[in-house]
């Protein structure tokens, strides 16, 4: 029997799960154009390496960026650069950023692929840089860059590879459905990471409520012999999913606050990003796909597509029959931590996991808000151990400081307090909020920190450069003395 730990708080939702995974994964399609942006993460934007009128294939490298954190961008399918302009993102705000615009010729004509027999015949640091040629980032949602994460620096020690397939919001079944159907490509990955890692052991942590996924990957276990890889059902508790929380579950080990996994001697992938890792080093495919769970009351025929990277969201509700009379909004992501989109016009991008069509009765933003009774129930759900309601109270009040000492950048956004809270409040808006200002605050001190150092940098050297000339005319002034004595 394995040993589990358990984490403070977490809820227990309806999953909503058998809405996608009552029909089989298919695949989307081609639809008729592709919109990449190519600002994928931050503020850092690829640049295009492809002009309009340009004929691309699959696979093929349409921009990079100089910046690690913003892996290069492939085309999904063959067709025709149609253009490179501003186009709105897959954000709330709708705002717009430059994009790629691919016209689909409908022939998905891709590149040569380069198998290969055994990763372990290159280098850790080769199949690193593959690994980020191919434009593979963690496709739990966060969309870090998987380069990045499986290169935590020779001071840190990993012993333990954690596989997070505990897709705990509900209605999101694209990890359970990868798990399914591509059990080996998970577990192929899982080797590969071990191998780059020099870990001891693989815990794959999924929930106990996907009988199907589980015996998928027991089967290939068994018949592929990965025997450092061990598959750990994990109760079904949101967010057990978080990253934090599996690994507390599965190793008893917390990761310290402000740090990261690796400090804890462990490092942890997104089932999906594993198998993206074993389709590129082994079969030569960069990132171009993935796995999209479409569904919610407002869509007629819930199901978990396979979809092009930068397929616009339109093309995939046709896809599942169309809208119902219970659409009200659209959802990147899921209920708990999704983020609302103003049109079906946005693209998939590499972290959309799910495309949620809510009905009214997601629509928690049309509940009035009342004030705050200090009934408790936030802290006592918190994750993370917390205490919402100060945090409440210190961002309402714009106390940004007495918020940071409460920990505020630990907050991962669960919605938990949200969704025990008898007075609606939204308390992970008020945290997002917070969180911005602070990004902010810093931003601009360390503007002035650096402006600070620059007027001293000059200063320092106009002073030196006044001493060097009292120097130069002092020299002078002796050298003419010297001189007018030996005429005298």
């Amino acid at each position: 029997m394995f040993k589990l730990w358990q984490f403070g708080g977490g809820v227990h939702l309806d999953t909503h799960k058998t809405e996608s995974t009552g029909r089989p994964l298919r695949d989307a399609g081609l639809p008729e154009h592709l919109i990449l942006p190519l600002q994928q993460r931050g503020t850092s934007t690829a640049k295009p390496v492809v002009a309009p009128g340009e004929r691309v294939l699959r696979g093929q490298l349409l921009a990079r960026d100089e910046n690690p954190l913003n892996p290069p961008i492939h085309a999904s399918t063959s067709g025709i650069v149609k253009a490179i302009e501003d186009l709105p993102l897959p954000h709330p705000s709708g705002l717009p950023g430059p994009c790629l615009v691919i016209e689909v010729d409908g022939e998905d004509e891709g590149l040569a692929q380069e198998p290969m027999e055994d990763v372990r015949d290159l280098p850790v640091e080769e199949l690193r840089r593959r690994i980020h040629e191919a434009g593979i980032v963690g496709l739990g949602g966060a969309a870090f860059p998987a380069a990045v994460k499986v290169d935590p620096g020779a001071r840190r020690r990993i012993d333990t590879l954690v596989l997070n397939g505990a897709e705990c919001e509900p209605y999101i079944t694209c990890d359970d459905s990868l798990m399914r159907h591509y059990p080996d490509d998970v577990l192929g990955g899982a080797e590969i990471l071990l191998h780059i890692l020099g870990a001891e052991r693989c815990l794959l942590g999924i929930e106990d409520d996907m009988p199907e996924a589980i015996a998928a990957l027991e089967a290939a276990k068994a018949s592929g012999g990965y025997e450092r890889i061990e598959i750990v059902p994990v109760p079904a508790v949101y967010p057990t999913g978080g990253e934090k929380q599996l690994i507390k579950v599965l190793t008893g080990r917390e990761v310290p606050a402000g740090g990261i996994p690796a400090d804890a001697g462990i490092v942890c992938q997104n089932v999906g990003t594993a198998a993206a890792i074993h389709r590129a080093l082994v079969h030569g495919e960069s990132l171009t796909s993935r796995i999209v769970t479409v569904t919610g009351p407002g869509v007629r025929k819930p199901q978990n597509l396979m979809v092009r990277i930068g397929t616009p969201i339109a093309h995939l509700i046709a896809q599942c029959g169309g809208y119902t009379e219970h659409a009200q909004r659209l959802i990147l992501g899921g209920p708990m931590m999704g983020l609302a989109l103003p049109s079906d016009e946005l693209p998939i991008i590499k972290a959309a996991n799910c495309v949620l069509v809510a009905g009214s009765e997601l629509v928690t933003g049309e509940k009035q808000a009342l004030p705050c009774i200090r009934c408790g129930e936030c802290a006592t759900t918190c994750p993370v151990n917390l205490l919402p309601q100060q945090l409440y109270w210190y961002s309402r009040a714009d106390n940004l400081d007495r918020a940071v000492e409460h920990h505020l950048a630990d907050c991962i956004e669960c919605g938990c307090c949200d969704f025990v809270c008898p007075s609606h409040i939204p308390l992970v808006q008020y945290f997002r909020a917070a969180k911005a200002q602070v990004t902010a605050r810093q931003r601009e001190r360390d503007k002035a920190a650096h402006a600070k150092t620059r007027f001293e940098f000059r200063e320092q050297r106009k002073e030196r450069e006044k001493l060097e000339k009292a120097e130069s005319a002092r020299r002078k002034k002796e050298l003419l003395e010297r001189v007018q004595n030996d005429a005298s």
